[in-house]
């Protein structure tokens, strides 16, 4: 018995495979259209982010500017750059100056240089765990309790003095924070203890990150350990050294705490920093344009040298 077979196909199927849907463009309203959708909605996810920093940061600043240029009566008439002017008349802000660019420098470089020197001790070793732990420990505490750990040791019966004494340099035994420039020195000090801690850490992330290879071929070209770290480790530490400057930076020009709990100023007002002198006009000498001038100029200051060593650095080459 024969089957009768037709030349149907079942259905569904064809001999060639369907045609490519053709996509309209879009008109140019329908595009225009698109795009302010896709900027209102990126718009509404930052907004409430705008609206915080307006609130909390540039409203503040703004009002402070104003206030500036008023006196410190009852009254607050306008008086021009009065308050800027302390800046070169009152001893206490010139001093205050000084006392600020100290700390910059030596925030900078002594947590720069001693938590390079640790990174690079410490990267590799039997004892490098517990070594970095200790150096690291400091930087969970806060500046008032660092500030009363080196009060007690820097007091005229503090520690310090007391040890002096005991291996016989009684000469050598003085009062640490009673007189200028010593005592700014002294806090300095005490701060690199405490923030030597994070640039440790930060240069270490930045070591383990070198390629082995690199050094393994700087020493098969015959480079010296120290050349091998000058020419080999230093430049791909560039990023890593950027965010370290940078923070110490920002902390040495608003540092407060610290020199707040261990001198409040003082010796009369021979420690003081911008920051302490902000304070100190605004809220004990009840001067408020004064200490407005302050932060301004404070301000100011923070945010130029950020932008100018940020500028240097962070270039096409760089990072």
């Amino acid at each position: 018995m024969s089957t009768y077979t037709t030349g149907r196909r079942p259905p569904g199927t064809t001999g060639t495979p369907p045609a490519p849907r053709r996509t309209t463009p879009r008109s140019p309203r329908e595009h225009t259209r698109a795009t302010v959708r896709q900027r209102l909605t990126a718009g509404g996810f930052m907004a409430p982010a705008v609206l915080l920093v307006t609130l909390f940061l540039l409203a503040p600043f703004v009002w402070t500017v104003y206030r500036s240029f008023f006196s410190d009566t009852r009254t607050a008439p306008f008086s021009w750059f009065e308050n800027y002017s302390l800046f070169a008349s009152d001893p206490a802000l010139s001093r205050s100056i000084q006392n600020t660019l100290m700390w910059v420098v030596g925030t900078v470089a002594l947590p720069f240089v001693l938590g390079l020197a640790i990174a690079c001790m410490t990267n590799s070793g039997r004892f490098s765990r517990l070594a970095r732990l200790c150096v690291v420990l400091p930087y969970a505490l806060s500046g008032s309790a660092v500030a009363v750990v080196w009060n007690f040791m820097l007091t005229t019966d503090g520690a310090v003095n007391q040890v002096l004494t005991g291996v016989g340099l009684d000469s050598l035994a003085q009062g640490w924070l009673l007189t200028w420039p010593g005592n700014t020195v002294v806090m300095i000090v005490a701060n690199a203890w405490q923030a030597t801690g994070v640039a440790v850490i930060l240069f270490l992330v930045g070591l383990q990150s070198i390629p082995p290879e690199t050094l393994e071929a700087g020493s098969l070209d015959g480079a010296s350990g120290w050349q091998q770290f000058r020419h080999i480790v230093l430049p791909q530490l560039r990023p890593v050294s950027i965010i370290v400057i940078g923070m110490s930076l920002v902390n040495g020009l608003k540092s407060f705490d610290l020199i707040w709990v261990l001198t409040q100023g003082g010796p009369g007002r021979a420690t003081e920093t911008l920051a302490v002198s902000m304070y100190n006009e605004t809220f004990l000498e009840l001067r408020p344009g004064a200490g407005a001038a302050i932060a301004v100029v404070l301000t100011v200051i923070v945010l130029a040298a950020s932008w100018l060593y940020l500028r240097r650095q962070l270039d096409v080459k760089g990072v």
